[in-house]
């Protein structure tokens, strides 16, 4: 179980990102009085925790009415996992949310909580496919609980670095962020590619 609770919690780390998401979040709400700034940060992690709670525990119940099976999304969201690790390895990712931050900031939003931050910069394509697959790979309701105590850890540590962005951004700055995301992607490719071979396996297995 503990072996379980560590990958998930991986997982969901290198997905959602804390660290990276902090220094968009502190761009984004530049020159805002900090009661507004730690509304949004509570508003985004809340919202986008719903959604990807929806997603954990209805997803599966989804897919069956969409005539899909769990290994082909297994397979699936395996690939699109080990595309996100490629941007990640190759820096692609973090320029891309950039340019959707810079977007969204030049619009002056009033509030940025719902639209970019809870979605699609916490509960991305990416987290919503990694706790489907995770929540599909889980037996019983032990190991499920699990999954969504990994996912809520992180979500936790993605609310703290929302609330700390000014001065994680200070401490870490970028060229070590980059390293990270760099050393990140690689473990992340590895877990894409397991993904994928379990639902081979599994859609082997039963044909």
């Amino acid at each position: 179980m503990i072996e379980l609770f560590v990958s998930s919690l991986v997982t969901f780390f290198v997905i959602i990102d804390p660290p990276g998401c902090a220094p968009i979040f502190a761009g984004l709400t530049a020159g805002t009085n900090a009661v507004h700034r730690r509304a949004m940060a509570v508003r985004a992690v809340t919202v986008a925790s719903i959604i990807l709670l929806g997603f954990a525990l209805f997803g599966e119940a989804l897919l069956h009415a969409l005539g899909i099976s769990l290994n082909a999304f297994r397979i699936a969201g395996g690939i699109m996992l080990f595309l996100i690790a490629l941007e990640m390895v190759f820096e692609k990712r973090t320029e891309r949310r950039e340019d959707r931050a810079e977007k969204v900031k030049a619009e002056d939003p009033v509030d940025i909580s719902i639209f970019p931050m809870a979605m699609p910069m916490i509960a991305g394509p990416g987290s919503i496919a990694s706790v489907m697959l995770l929540m599909s790979q889980s037996q019983g309701i032990e190991q499920s609980a699990t999954v969504l105590a990994a996912m809520l850890a992180i979500l936790l540590l993605t609310l703290v670095a929302l609330l700390a962005a000014g001065p994680i951004m200070r401490i870490v700055g970028a060229k070590i962020e980059a390293v990270v995301s760099r050393l990140l992607g690689v473990l992340l490719a590895a877990l894409a590619v397991q993904f994928v071979i379990d639902g081979i396996r599994a859609a082997l297995a039963a044909g």
